[in-house]
């Protein structure tokens, strides 16, 4: 008698166990998702980082002027003990990701870590008078310009063309003595 009870319990539990996973299953593709509702990105005022790392590093740090608006920075970050690291990155107008990396470090590695692993391609693209050599990768593309001591890689998922939009409005700078 007691076995057909601890069967009639298992079976039970089974059951009652599958019902509930029915009735999430059923609430979860039912009930309405507001997307809207995530936390807007939201934009960084970076001047303050980027005159502290032209004023550091041993390099002219590049940052876009004349952008429009539509392009929101996102994040900002210089790391001058690691290898004089500059990040800034934004979101274009149509809402893709673009960064400008920066960074005295072993240019292989370091366009290798910036674009996550993209792989250079035999094109290049004349920019703003500058020969930016193209990674093409998985995740994000990439321009990269070796020059006066440092990597620079605009990377992204922007395509080339948000890429190279970037790339032309950088300017590399080092900081004015007042």
């Amino acid at each position: 008698m007691a076995a057909r009870n601890g069967k009639k319990t298992v079976g039970s539990l089974v059951l009652s166990l599958g019902a509930c996973v029915v009735a999430a299953g059923v609430i979860y593709i039912f009930v309405p998702h507001d997307e809207s509702q995530k936390t807007p990105i939201k934009r960084v005022d970076y001047r303050i980082e980027l005159l502290t790392a032209r004023r550091a590093a041993s390099y002219p740090v590049a940052a876009p002027e004349g952008l429009p608006k539509a392009w929101k920075p996102t994040s900002v970050r210089y790391q001058g003990e690691s290898n004089e690291s500059w990040h800034l990155g934004f979101l274009d107008p149509d809402g893709q990701y673009v960064a400008v990396e920066q960074s005295t470090d072993r240019p292989s590695r370091f366009i290798d870590e910036a674009s996550q692993g993209a792989e250079k391609t035999s094109r290049t693209q004349r920019i703003a008078g500058e020969t930016w050599q193209r990674y093409k990768g998985e995740k994000y593309d990439a321009l990269v310009l070796e020059k006066n001591g440092a990597t620079t890689v605009v990377t992204g998922t922007a395509g080339f063309d948000g890429l190279a939009r970037m790339a032309d409005a950088l300017k590399m700078k080092r900081a004015t003595a007042a």
